[in-house]
């Protein structure tokens, strides 16, 4: 068998990235704006990105199939393993359920049948990639990343064709400060770069820390790419006064193409749209059950086999979609709640795993994060922050916009 491509595991990080994030993003920074938006999402996928390598560099001294359950037990112990476990298993579980709650929406409106039943639809026809291989996954992922390029391409030419650079920069409301709410971004945007129940999964295919890593960067960074063309896309298109409405439907995705729709007039730039808003929901589903799955299995100790499999497949998708048929949620709201949450095991964690595992065995050999304790600090302080910023926003101390 040929050895795996690294553009394939960018792809594999890129699907799971992109959807919270293209979705989730033009709300969540509706407040900000354009500016303050971009440094947010550039930031954080910086301090992503690291937090990903420090969690390589620490799973490098265990077997290949390690996962986060087994690596955080046995270097920080009992407690510590139960709250990342829950924290991780929370925000997997959340985003497969806005995945789910978005999907029915969208294939429920496009075959014209009830929004529960396509979910359901949804969810056995997409995780199959999934129950069968980390290599399925690889190759849908490049196809779902090439029809989001080619839906990508023809929906931005035309919104960039038509961006009004006064309500790009937002000119109209020049004289407000618009810096206080990017700090409510960033728990979406840390949601947007929240691939890291995928690392193991990456090692473990590549078999390889340093080209993990670089599927790792390739991926946040095909990922940081996206999110940049589309926030001033759709920032350059729709005024932020009009954001109201789309905040108020939760960030939904069809509240989102609405609005859109109401500012292009190509039929064939519509159409490129809502096929971009499918893929990229679809493609993070595979991506994050991937990686949920991975975990799960390493948590309960299931097999390698058919059988094995098969038990992860239910624990991973069967309880987000029982939610979703229930209790839809809004997708902002799911988003930025799992972005708390993710601060635990995207940034804290690694960070202390890699910083136990340094002074455990300091001869430093094989693959090293740079930077030092600089970098470990600097995640945890990131990840700190991030989740008080959520809190703060929660209790109305920080200014969440709202049309």
């Amino acid at each position: 068998m040929s050895k795996p491509s690294t553009l394939g595991g960018a792809c594999i990080i890129a699907s799971v990235c992109v959807g919270a994030g293209m979705l989730g993003l033009p709300s969540a920074g509706a407040g900000a704006w354009t500016l303050w938006t971009v440094l947010a999402i550039s930031v954080t996928m910086v301090m992503m990105t690291l937090s990903g390598w420090l969690l390589l560099e620490a799973l490098k001294h265990y077997d290949f199939k390690v996962s986060f359950n087994t690596i955080t037990k046995d270097v920080l112990k009992g407690k510590v393993n139960a709250i990342n476990n829950l924290s991780l298993y929370f925000v997997g579980g959340i985003l497969l359920y806005a995945y789910i709650s978005s999907s029915g929406m969208i294939f429920g409106g496009l075959l014209n049948i009830n929004p529960k039943l396509a979910s359901v639809l949804f969810v056995i026809a997409s995780s199959v990639f999934v129950l069968h291989s980390t290599r399925a996954v690889d190759r849908i992922s490049i196809l779902l990343i090439l029809f989001m390029v080619i839906s990508f391409v023809i929906g931005i030419s035309g919104l960039a064709t038509n961006i009004q650079l006064p309500t790009l920069l937002d000119s109209i409301d020049s004289q407000a400060d618009l810096s206080p709410y990017a700090l409510a971004i960033l728990p979406v945007a840390l949601t947007s770069f929240g691939y890291h129940h995928s690392v193991s999964t990456m090692r473990d295919y590549y078999r390889d820390e340093n080209r993990a890593k670089n599927a790792i960067l390739g991926g946040t960074l095909i990922a940081l790419t996206f999110y940049v063309i589309w926030v001033v896309c759709i920032f350059g298109n729709l005024p932020r006064t009009q954001f109201g409405p789309i905040v108020a439907a939760g960030g939904s995705v069809d509240a989102l193409m609405t609005a859109l729709g109401g500012v292009v007039n190509s039929n064939s730039v519509k159409q490129a749209l809502n096929i971009f808003s499918i893929a990229a929901v679809v493609s993070s589903f595979i991506g994050v059950g991937l990686g949920v799955f991975d975990y799960l299995a390493d948590l309960f100790g299931f097999e390698d086999t058919n059988q094995g499999r098969f038990k992860t497949w239910a624990v991973t998708f069967i309880p987000p979609l029982v939610f979703s048929l229930f209790a839809p949620f809004g997708f902002v709201a799911a988003i930025g709640l799992a972005g708390a949450a993710a601060t635990i095991w995207t940034c804290i964690i690694p960070a202390l795993l890699a910083k136990k595992l340094r002074q455990r065995q300091p001869e430093l050999q094989g693959f090293v994060v740079p930077g030092g304790n600089v970098t470990v600090y600097a995640v945890i302080i990131f990840g700190v922050l991030t989740a008080c910023f959520h809190l703060l926003a929660m209790a109305d101390v920080l200014p969440i916009f709202k049309g």
